[in-house]
């Protein structure tokens, strides 16, 4: 394109060619297809340098692949036509002609992108797949339900830290190339939108803070400043942390909020973008659909304020509400995330405690407890292969980080008898909540199932089921047997907490990203990628998610923001 004097003099004026404000995943990936095609950027958060990757680094790294040659060694029959029926079945979109408009082409073409370009793009910048395949959110019992059919749960070696690290790797690449600007402590406060065009933005540099990764950070004022640009791209999360947010958003269908929960994210995931986005015109959509766990551990060694560490369970843990009473079908340990929370926040004499049990053996957390995070998974994190076959499949006990909660976790108490486990689990309430005998019924009633290879109890069928998957027999699925066996022994009582987690809901965005305004229409020059945009669309999982989709998300809604603004700038 020849330039004239006229549009280079516009050019010098601006302070980058495109401005992207936030600093996670979707906006290092953003930056990395911009500045890949010679556009300059500025990377614009409020945390420090410390902090890139945001949120995404702390994952456990899962990715949700279709059809992979890893599911295919392993046996599983996947495929595009039966990854988009679990998809919608999961998304239950009822908004199609408002809400949903964007957010159901998003979630096909993000389907397709996992059927197709997926892992060979993940391959092309470096990240690597663990062998194995989870199989996360089971689901609702229902083949036209919520829920994963088959195994699809990819583990990244590196864990969130190894899916973030080639982006920051370019980014300081591109920093040193003189293609893209840090603008780090600096607080977007405004969206420079003007006649219908983003022009820059406007905010708050707060004062140097060099607290570690992950740690709060104060909010002390330094100056103002303001940048501008011909594209703005809006990256910067959701609104995990911000327990009134969550509650402010918490919809009827979920019953009424927890009194008290437990922080899966950290400090600085406020959802401050959204509503200043609304303010400059932008639209939201879907506010009211959100993903929050309900086996969340207060964490022993914290990093941030009211840190939650999720379990990754496997199915053998019976689970009891705050009563004692084992949680109905499909209220089973890693099927159905938002149908367990809503079960336990809408049952009218169980809404008002905020915590669950899970009663295990010895036997069942050295095989199927994991813990979500990279801090939490050293080994994989670390991409030690050797460590991760002699603790997690050769080994013998507890992987570390499992027998550190098991050592200090306040949730957790263990006993060599069902009625000393149980006042345990009454004494870490304070309130005598559980009856032991009533408890040894249903736990009984139970291990009676245990001796055929068939049974009539869901939760026994899904372990005989998880059993028959190589990769669960091998890794995350003890062996079927009695709790009360003493050799399985002894018992241990897990105390599990609402944790928050995912805004599922946002900006309202084409599929190049484009963020729409009041009337539906493209504002020129804006995008938004990420949590902040529902990963794509306003709400690409609709009510539901199937896991190892946030981080594919931010990957596939960056990489759409990025092209489309280096297209049309420079």
């Amino acid at each position: 394109m020849t330039r004239t004097r006229k549009d280079t003099d516009a050019m010098a004026a601006k302070d980058a060619d495109v401005i992207v404000v936030g600093a996670g995943l979707a906006g290092l990936v953003a930056a990395h297809e911009l500045t890949s095609r010679g556009r300059r950027v500025a990377l614009v958060d409020q945390e420090n340098a410390a902090n890139l990757g945001g949120q995404a680094f702390w994952s456990f790294g899962g990715l949700f692949l279709v059809d992979s040659p890893e599911q295919r060694r392993l046996g599983i029959k996947d495929s595009l036509e039966l990854a988009w029926n679990d998809w919608q079945g999961s998304a239950q979109f009822d908004r199609l002609a408002d809400e949903d408009s964007w957010a159901v082409r998003w979630a096909r073409a993000y389907v397709e992108f996992a059927a197709g370009e997926k892992r060979s793009w993940l391959q092309g910048h470096g990240i690597e797949l663990l062998p194995t395949v989870g199989w996360a959110e089971r689901g609702d019992l229902r083949a036209d339900g919520h829920g994963n059919s088959v195994p699809r749960f990819h583990i990244a070696w590196g864990t969130g830290t190894g899916v973030v690290e080639p982006f920051v790797r370019h980014a300081r690449q591109a920093a040193r190339d003189g293609l893209l600007t840090f603008h780090h402590r600096h607080r977007v406060d405004e969206l420079v939108i003007e006649d219908g065009t983003a022009r820059g933005v406007r905010g708050t540099v707060l004062a140097p803070d060099d607290s570690p990764r992950g740690a709060a950070s104060h909010r002390d004022r330094a100056g103002d400043f303001e940048l501008a640009a011909q594209a703005v791209v809006v990256t910067t999360g959701g609104i995990g942390a911000d327990h009134d947010i969550v509650r402010r958003h918490w919809p009827e269908r979920l019953g009424t909020p927890p009194a008290r929960m437990v922080t899966g994210v950290p400090a600085y995931v406020d959802g401050r973008m959204l509503d200043i986005s609304a303010d400059a015109g932008v639209r939201l959509v879907n506010r009211d659909r959100m993903w929050h766990y309900t086996e969340g551990l207060q964490n022993w060694d914290p990093i941030w304020p009211g840190h939650g560490i999720r379990i990754l369970p496997g199915p053998s843990s019976v689970w009891l509400d705050a009563l004692g009473r084992r949680l109905p079908d499909p209220c089973l340990p890693g099927y159905d995330t938002l149908g367990t929370l809503r079960y336990l926040r809408t049952t009218e004499d169980i809404a008002g405690y905020d915590h669950s049990w899970f009663i295990l053996t010895r036997k069942i957390i050295e095989k199927e407890f994991a813990l979500s995070g990279s801090e939490q998974n050293p080994d994989i994190t670390a991409k030690d292969r050797g460590a991760v076959l002699r603790d997690r499949l050769l080994g013998k006990g507890a992987p570390a980080p499992v027998q550190a909660f098991l050592d200090k976790g306040a949730d957790f108490v263990t006993a060599g008898s069902l009625e000393q486990l149980v006042d345990k689990m009454n004494a870490l309430t304070g309130e005598p909540l559980l009856d032991a005998a009533a408890v040894r019924r249903q736990i009984e009633a139970r291990d009676l199932q245990i001796a055929n290879p068939y049974s009539k109890d869901a939760q026994v069928q899904g372990i005989r089921n998880a059993r028959r998957y190589i990769g669960d027999r091998l890794g995350r699925v003890a062996t079927p047997h009695r709790l009360l066996d003493p050799a399985a022994g002894p018992l241990i009582g897990v105390r599990m907490h609402v944790l928050t987690r995912k805004t599922l809901g946002g900006i309202q965005t084409d599929l190049d990203s484009r963020a729409l305004g009041a009337d539906g229409t493209p504002i020129e020059g804006l995008y938004a990628a990420g949590e902040v945009a529902g990963f794509g669309g306003g709400g690409v999982h609709g009510y539901n998610a199937l896991e190892g989709t946030f981080l594919g998300g931010c990957l596939f809604s960056g990489r759409a923001a990025g092209r489309h603004a280096a297209r049309h700038t420079g």
